[in-house]
């Protein structure tokens, strides 16, 4: 029903700034393709305007350092906020953007575009849609530096009916202190902790000196330097016409004066015009050499961002905000910096900080306009240490950031998301009759399930697509080796086309790739362990047992395939897409649902190394199994081979340069994640489905395509490279053609064997 006014009010915001037009799309969803993700696993921090985002500073820079395989993605609400994400958080964010506005098919659409496995809202944002979209998915919700200010309170009281069917859904609140702790409780709050203010640790970056202001400074040489920060103006006052009278009654100072608000800028200019007072504006700096070189004593801050830098060149700092009925603003940065800070009275939005510094002589507070001049003046004066007080009042309460960030390691999920309607619903359906199937087939199976002489451990996984197996199987059998076992592989071929039902073949034997399929390729040439091959598992194992005198068998995919027995059952289960979006096929990728983890006897989490997610979806599994051991394991590369040649090249030697990257995977984000790893780039990339057997046109064409996008070579992986056809590489054209292999390492690798054994007695 609001919707007309919200649109209303947007066409009024947009006739006032034509540059709000440009938010409009991403405030209802759409979002740009860079943002989007493709699996779970994003950090989504909201910073409603320019007070939140710098507060949040060092948590992002925190998020990057403890979470480094995750995107973050920034979203805010202002055009100020926006500025200002874009310039104090490049190189940390991976994206920034404007949050939506809070309808349920804007959240959804906007969930389902950054996929976070983790949202955290600055200070107090409740959106209620958001909130409970959020808390569908899975995903972890966390509001971090949270207050509710004594002006809002009454407002929350009049409201507290409605929060606690809203605050419920939210994982942690994590209060400043621990009256907002009491405040956030008393309206409906659920698990609120105290992890103190986040502002406390800001870090005090000095501006360089390649900045235009401390180029001005070094010029111009004032004896004192007084920054009137964030001014502004109510029915009552303006804080401009305080600070420019108090700044005539001091001769010599040198006066930075900071408007609030992007939109006061030119007032503000006009103001010193009107009173004759020759200024320089921030944003002219440079561009007029003979207006810089003008003695002038006033310089007016017109950029969005750099004040924060700047409170290092300062004398005295007058907090704005706080004659003005405002509520003050963020006075711990210039404190950080060890100058004195001159308030007002209306610090209520930052009233617990003001206390601290108070009670410790490390504030300046004055009455009201009249005493302002004069309160500078003593500190430029002599600020009896003031300001070293305020510095070690600040230091003393850090720690917020370290706090708040080892809450978001319990709080990161595994979330699930589902497809938009009407898809969904279809999908729903196809899914149920799809359980039912694959249930009924289990069932029949178990009552035919027969078991070989030796023993069995299969390695399998719950979703579709591939997660690892092939050098998991491998690192296994090279494993089981080295413990003087004589292991075989059994895989059943995917795609093979011969008359032979099984095959028991030695290892590093030579077969064609039609006859055998992609994967038994790889085991042949590992050169590790005899590998039978065929659909029925148990006779291709009775055969290969035969031949060859296996005392233990590798069942390679074989979670699913109860027909055989098996002694031990390891589950892989991929990092970078784990549980395959939670649902079953075709809503998501599962072959079966989650409960199915109960069979298992471990679960080894794989690509490790490529995401964050390892420990969420160790508390996933342990839902489902509490005792299940867990196991991480990574993907190595150890070389890259020339195809043309089959020579092999270390990864440290070779590193291709623009390279066109193609594959056929089960999971094509591992091997684009892996090239990330090496520092590889590729220019472009052409993805074909699992197992996909290469036609010489496709290759031809993936050839040209490449070479017109202007790469040096190609690469791909040992599995693609295997399912190329004879003659691929004069098929490519000039561009020659590398293959990555890799191998797998296990986390814990004795523990890991000793299970195997342990079951298999």
């Amino acid at each position: 029903m609001l919707l007309p006014v919200l649109l209303l009010y947007f066409v009024f915001r947009c006739i006032g700034n034509r540059a709000y037009w440009r938010t409009l799309p991403q405030r209802f969803g759409l979002l740009p393709r860079s943002l989007k993700q493709t699996a779970p696993g994003a950090i989504w921090l909201h910073a409603v305007s320019m007070g939140e985002i710098l507060a949040c500073l060092e948590l992002a820079r925190g998020i990057k350092a403890r979470f480094p395989q995750s995107a973050l993605l920034v979203s805010t609400a202002t055009l100020a906020g926006r500025a200002t994400a874009e310039q104090k958080l490049a190189g940390i964010a991976d994206g920034v953007f404007f949050a939506p506005v809070d309808y349920v098919w804007v959240v959804r659409r906007m969930l389902r575009t950054l996929r976070p496995a983790l949202v955290v809202i600055a200070e107090t944002e409740l959106w209620p849609n958001l909130f409970r979209e959020v808390h569908r998915t899975g995903a972890g919700l966390v509001i971090v530096n949270a207050r509710i200010s004594d002006e809002a309170l009454p407002r929350y009281h009049r409201l507290r009916r409605i929060f606690p069917v809203v605050l419920p859904a939210v994982g942690r609140i994590l209060a400043q202190t621990e009256e907002m702790q009491r405040r956030f409780t008393a309206i409906g709050g659920v698990r609120v902790t105290v992890a103190g203010n986040l502002k406390f640790d800001f870090t005090a970056r000095p501006a360089g000196a390649d900045s235009p202001v401390v180029q001005l400074l070094e010029r111009l040489k004032p004896a004192k330097v007084w920054i009137a920060a964030s001014t502004m103006a109510d029915e009552s006052i303006d804080e401009d016409d305080a600070v420019i009278a108090a700044w005539r009654g001091i001769p010599g100072l040198f006066l930075i004066l900071v408007p609030r608000k992007p939109e006061r800028f030119d007032v503000v200019a006009a103001k010193l015009e009107a009173a004759g007072i020759r200024y320089l504006r921030r944003s002219r700096l440079g561009s007029d050499a003979a207006a810089d070189a003008e003695p002038a004593r006033v310089l007016l801050l017109d950029s969005v961002g750099e004040l924060s830098s700047l409170f290092g060149l300062a004398d005295c700092v007058f907090m704005g905000g706080t004659l003005a009925a405002r509520g003050g603003h963020n006075i711990l940065e210039p404190a950080l910096f060890g100058k004195p800070v001159i308030v007002g009275p209306h610090m209520e939005n930052f009233q617990a900080i003001a206390d601290e510094l108070s009670g410790v002589r490390a504030l300046v507070e004055i009455s009201g306009a009249a005493a302002l001049g004069g309160a500078v003046a003593r500190m430029l004066t002599d600020d009896s240490g003031t300001g070293d007080r305020a510095r070690a009042c600040a230091e003393a309460r850090r720690g917020a950031t370290a706090r708040t960030l080892d809450a978001f390691e319990e709080l990161y999920a595994v979330p699930r998301y589902r497809p938009a309607m009407p898809w969904f619903a279809v999908a729903r359906l196809l899914s149920l009759a799809w359980r039912a199937e694959a249930g009924r087939r289990q069932r029949r199976d178990y009552l035919r399930r027969r078991w070989l002489e030796a023993p069995v451990v299969s390695i399998g996984n719950l979703s579709m697509g591939g997660t690892g197996k092939t050098p998991c199987v491998l690192r296994l059998a090279e494993l089981l080796r080295a413990q003087g076992h004589q292991p075989g592989i059994l895989t059943r071929g995917y795609g093979r086309i011969s008359p032979v039902k099984e095959l028991a073949l030695a290892a590093g034997a030579t077969v064609r790739t039609e006859e055998s399929g992609d994967e038994p390729q790889m085991f042949l040439r590992s050169r590790l362990a005899p590998v039978g091959i065929g659909a029925d598992r148990y006779r291709a194992g009775v055969l290969l047992r035969e031949r060859f005198h296996t005392d233990i068998l590798l069942l390679d995919d074989g979670f699913q395939h109860v027909r055989l027995g098996r002694s031990c059952d390891l589950v892989l289960v991929d990092a970078l897409n784990p549980f395959g979006g939670g649902e079953v096929f075709p809503v998501g990728r599962l072959r079966e649902p989650v409960y199915g983890l109960a069979r298992a006897h471990a679960v080894i989490i794989t690509r490790s190394e490529a995401s964050d997610a390892a420990r969420a979806i160790g508390r996933e599994v342990h839902h489902w199994h509490p005792h299940l051991p867990v196991f991480r394991a990574r993907i190595e590369p150890e070389c890259w081979v020339e195809h043309r040649t089959g020579r092999s090249f270390p990864v440290t030697e070779l590193r291709p340069e623009a390279a066109g990257a193609f594959c056929g995977l089960g999971n094509p984000q591992s091997f684009y994640r892996t090239l990330q790893l090496l520092g590889v780039e590729p220019l472009g990339r052409v993805e074909f489905e699992d197992h996909h057997r290469y036609k010489a046109n496709e290759l031809k064409r993936t050839g040209q395509h490449f070479e017109r996008a202007g790469a040096k070579c190609l690469v791909t992986t040992e599995k693609d490279a295997i399912n190329l056809p004879e003659g691929a590489d004069e098929l490519l054209g000039a561009l020659p053609l590398y293959w990555l292999k890799v191998v797998m390492r296990v986390d814990d690798e004795a523990r890991l064997v000793e299970l195997i054994l342990e079951r298999c007695r």
